[in-house]
């Protein structure tokens, strides 16, 4: 959206029109019919029409902000008051028409979620009460001090002009809209008008009969009172508070209350003057818009905003709070209910479930919420034990057991639950709702239906890796990783055949981190592809200017690269390999790719397509970590695979001298089977002469491992051997 002259994004169909849309025009136009019969002013209707206009628009900005800000409300309340908007039911008017047609004449559905725009809405109605309360308090506190002004003269003028001052006191006095009542400095009421009578039931004698001190109520603050001793001692000219009176009918008046002290001529406290500004419909208004944006409109729980604000109460130094317990709900496979049911019935499930969750932790102390789509959190304020939370998430999960019926179907529902319980020193909120979210993601690792305790070592594991996760795009880019080379050595005379590319990470914070730390994480993001990619890059770079230099003498060194399972079934993988061979000028016969037993024998033909046309073209392809996969060995005849290589726990029997008979024979075994079948053999894992040894007498091809060299940097390999 274009920015507007005030630096708000202007609202969708105004860029860079003279005249604000229809849709705005004529939500000012109902706007005008609505209010403009409660309003006291002197403009025309037009005018009054063409104001509402000019204010649309700014609600319409406000409304469609980036970031939101509802500030410009507040501009409207006080333009609104001093528009004499200020009859009884102006202020309800003034919100209905925007609660009922902002969005639906000023929103644009593309810009703006619905639910987004009903929340801004709310917010917005919430500035506008405000700037309209606090303008019609200025307004009202101006009236005030000319109305104290005016009864201070008229006491202190009575012996030179008493007549003429009684009568313009008692005009302001009778005719005021806002109540007023005089009373002596014992607190005795003395006199009261019509406005004020009216506001408490229209009874005059229940009013005088009563004492200043007599009009207490459980809602008034201690301050309040305070400030009224020190006005009756002098000590104080006035103070403002808002306070409730209990009427005779058994309701409360909420009012806005001014009490100003009176002197006589010589300084002498004389009387006391109240001023009163019924403000009951005001209240109900806001506590309605309160409980409207701290409840979720589908189930009537607290929501997301009420549930941090409590917990931050609980959290806070000096609450009271010793300890807290967490139930961090997620409903299993509801995804699936909305996907194949429609949205209407998953709404219907969530109603369903918060009901049944609701008498789980209704108790002392407990709170539930729905904080997202289909979570909820069960907040304990210092539970008597661990165990009462433990039980509160056991509750729940039997309350989820009987099948829910909607729409006339039974559906199962099924849940998982972080469960966090424990001290509330040094927390905050956000590290409570996040120990129980990753809680509760491990509870669904595990199968689901069932609750999980929060651990602090599987805390920091899973922050770790959503670290890594998140900066492993930004590591790629800015070249943190990093190859080392391990040779792979000739077993019939100990010379140099090749190196397996090997990646690492150089993390600024973590040091140098091993592809078991970051390999899952990137195959899962599939990030893979490029860092893939990247590593096939650097290897067959560093494979060219080995041969440049003649290392390996009369045959030419070869690279084993790895390929990871999504990697295999990467549409582009052919393409992408002999574009890098082409590109460096490595002959395919110098690439060795290295993919795991376990993905290779789950692959069907046309997912092992792409190797075979590779090993058509020369590149060597090797059967990674054979042993681990179970594999049935009569399918290696189908598999495109050059090179078997046997994993490290098939020899470790063979480190020690006399070697174990039984890794001897399985062995032997296998590298005649691999021979049979036309495969060279690697070994990986040797790390001692006894065990080269005896791979050599069996009859292995080729061998890896720290008895030969560790892993290292390029420049090192022709010395590794």
């Amino acid at each position: 959206m274009t920015p507007s002259p005030s630096g708000r994004s202007a609202p969708p169909g105004t860029e860079g029109c003279a005249e604000p849309p229809d849709g705005m025009a004529r939500f000012a136009r109902i706007w005008c019919r609505a209010v403009y019969p409660a309003t006291a002013t002197s403009m025309t209707r037009q005018e009054f029409e063409d104001l509402l206009l000019r204010l649309t628009v700014r609600l319409t900005e406000a409304l469609h902000s980036r970031p939101f800000d509802p500030a410009p409300g507040r501009e409207v309340g006080a333009e609104l008051v001093a528009a004499h908007c200020t009859a009884a039911d102006s202020l309800p008017r003034i919100l209905g028409v925007i609660d009922a047609y902002l969005l639906l004449y000023c929103a644009d559905a593309a810009e703006l979620p619905v639910e987004e725009g009903r929340i801004r809405c709310t917010r917005l109605q919430h500035t506008i009460s405000a700037g309209f309360a606090k303008a019609l308090q200025e307004r009202t506190r101006t009236e005030q001090e000319a109305m104290s002004r005016a009864a201070l003269a008229a006491q202190t003028e009575i012996a030179r002009a008493l007549h003429e001052s009684e009568t313009r006191f008692r005009a302001v006095f009778k005719d005021a809209a806002l109540g007023i009542g005089i009373a002596d400095m014992a607190g005795n009421i003395l006199d009261t008008n019509h406005a004020l009578t009216q506001m408490f039931g229209g009874s005059d004698h229940h009013v005088r009969s009563r004492n200043l001190l007599d009009w207490t109520h459980p809602e008034d603050s201690p301050d309040m009172w305070r400030m009224q001793r020190e006005l009756m001692r002098g000590e104080r000219e006035h103070f403002q508070v808002e306070k409730a009176y209990g009427r005779t009918d058994g309701t409360v008046l909420w009012t806005n209350l001014t009490v100003s002290l009176l002197r006589d001529a010589e300084g002498k406290p004389r009387y006391m003057l109240a001023m009163m500004e019924d403000v009951s419909e005001r209240r109900l208004l806001n506590l309605r818009l309160r409980y409207q944006a701290t409840h979720d409109a589908l189930t009537d729980l607290p929501n997301r905003s009420l549930f941090f604000e409590r917990l931050e109460q609980a959290l806070a130094p000096g609450s009271g709070c010793a300890r807290l317990g967490l139930c961090y709900l997620d409903l299993d496979g509801f995804k699936a209910v909305n996907d194949s049911l429609g949205h209407a019935v998953g709404d219907q499930l969530l109603i369903a479930v918060s009901e049944r969750l609701h008498g789980c932790a209704s108790g002392p102390g407990q709170m539930l919420a729905r904080i997202g789509g289909d979570e909820f959190v069960a907040l304990v304020v210092d539970p008597p034990s661990p165990k009462a939370v433990t039980e509160l998430a056991e509750r729940a999960l039997d309350a989820l057991a009987t099948p829910v019926e909607v729409g006339g179907r039974e559906l199962m529902v099924r849940a998982s639950i972080g469960v966090v319980e424990g001290p509330t020193r040094h927390l905050t909120a956000a590290e409570v709702l996040r120990s129980a979210d990753i809680t509760m993601y491990r509870a669904k690792a595990e199968g689901g239906n069932r609750y999980a305790l929060a651990d602090p070592d599987s805390d920091a594991r899973a922050i770790s890796r959503h670290h890594l996760t998140h900066h492993l795009p930004a590591a790629l880019k800015g070249c943190e990783f990093f190859i080392e080379y391990q040779p792979l050595v000739k077993m019939q005379d100990g010379s140099l055949e090749g190196a397996e590319a090997l990646v690492r990470w150089s993390h600024p914070r973590h040091g140098v981190l091993g592809p078991d730390r970051f390999i899952p994480l990137a195959e899962h993001t599939g990030l893979i592809v490029p860092l893939g990619r990247w590593v096939l890059q650097e290897a067959v770079r560093q494979a060219c200017q080995w041969q440049v230099r003649g290392i390996g003498g009369a045959r030419p060194l070869k690279v084993n690269v790895n390929l990871s399972p999504r990697q295999l079934h990467h549409p582009e993988l052919v393409e992408d390999t002999v574009a890098v061979l082409e590109e460096a000028g490595l002959p395919p016969s110098s690439l060795c790719l290295e993919v795991t037993e376990t993905a290779m024998i789950r692959a069907d033909e046309n997912e092992l397509r792409p190797l075979r046309q590779l090993a058509e073209l020369g590149v060597g392809i090797a059967l990674d970590d054979f042993g681990t996969g179970y594999s049935n060995l009569a399918n290696l005849r189908r598999l495109p695979a050059s090179t078997l290589k046997l994993d490290r726990s098939f020899t470790l029997g063979l480190q020690r001298a006399p070697a174990d008979p039984v890794d001897l024979k399985i062995v032997e075994g296998i590298v005649s089977l691999a021979h049979t079948l036309q495969l060279s053999v690697t070994v990986e894992g040797v790390e001692t002469s006894t065990q080269a040894e005896q791979l050599r007498e069996l009859g292995c091809d080729s061998a890896q491992g720290w008895y030969y060299a560790r892993p290292g940097p390029p420049e090192r390999l022709p010395e590794a051997v």
